[in-house]
């Protein structure tokens, strides 16, 4: 079998969208907390998953959701446990 010479592909995150990244998640958990579910898991299931379900219309927190690239949320999520 003949070697293959493979770059890791780098991926970033602009800072700016990591921003609205941030702000977008904070009102999707306010929103799931309003409504009395456990905004950690519903996020999680809708990382998981990718099924919108998972994230309530109440305050358009289902629109929301949608407008994030999950790469890119999950990108926000690691950095921010990181703390780096």
């Amino acid at each position: 079998m003949a070697r293959r010479d493979c770059e890791t592909q780098m991926f970033r995150v602009p800072s700016e969208r990591e921003d609205e990244t941030k702000r977008i998640l904070q009102e999707i958990y306010n929103a799931l907390s309003e409504r009395g579910y456990n905004p950690i898991n519903q996020i999680v299931g809708y990382i998981i998953s990718e099924d919108p379900t998972y994230i309530t219309n109440h305050n358009n927190a289902r629109a929301l959701i949608r407008k994030l690239d999950r790469d890119e949320l999950l990108a926000t999520l690691l950095k921010n446990y990181l703390g780096i």
